[in-house]
């Protein structure tokens, strides 16, 4: 079974967009069946300039990590998208907690919520790198969690 994690921000444009590409270029490297997806709470508001911020392409060229082509525009937030999620990240609590509030309530308190603030709070470099942090630690934790099921299912097989 395929899993899935989303990765919310404002526009699906900077942040969420690197953290998913991120994701699925590690991901891609082991045999974990899972993948990340983005989303924006507010990218139909057309804040943007092209598909993607100039920012996280870049940092995605420095480290050789290919992009699909055509690179995909933002996408808004849907609650089919919510639904559909194994695990849900919104990037910054300060900013994201009070949207989902807003937008999508009975989710709001369900999500983990990072403090990877925009750039007018954090420069690119070290909100970046904030990301690839959380983004290795989940991988770790998915790995750990499936070596504890396998373990599980392991000695129930054996008890039984």
């Amino acid at each position: 079974m395929t899993r899935s994690v989303l990765i919310i921000c404002t526009g699906n444009y900077y942040r969420s967009r690197y953290a998913e590409i991120y994701f699925n270029h590690l991901v891609s490297k082991t045999d974990l069946n899972w993948f990340a997806f983005s989303r924006g709470l507010e990218a139909s508001a057309g804040r943007n300039v092209g598909p993607i911020s100039s920012f996280a392409l870049e940092r995605l060229t420095r480290q050789g990590i290919p992009l699909d082509k055509p690179i995909r525009f933002p996408m808004q937030l849907e609650e089919k998208d919510l639904q559909e999620a194994s695990l849900i990240i919104a990037v910054h609590r300060v900013e994201h907690q009070p949207m989902m509030k807003k937008y999508f309530p009975a989710w709001a308190e369900k999500i983990i919520y990072w403090d990877v603030a925009d750039l007018d709070i954090t420069d690119s470099e070290n909100a970046l790198a904030a990301i690839e942090q959380k983004i290795r630690e989940i991988v770790e934790n998915i790995r750990f969690n499936l070596i504890c099921e396998s373990v599980k299912n392991s000695v129930e097989n054996y008890i039984s």
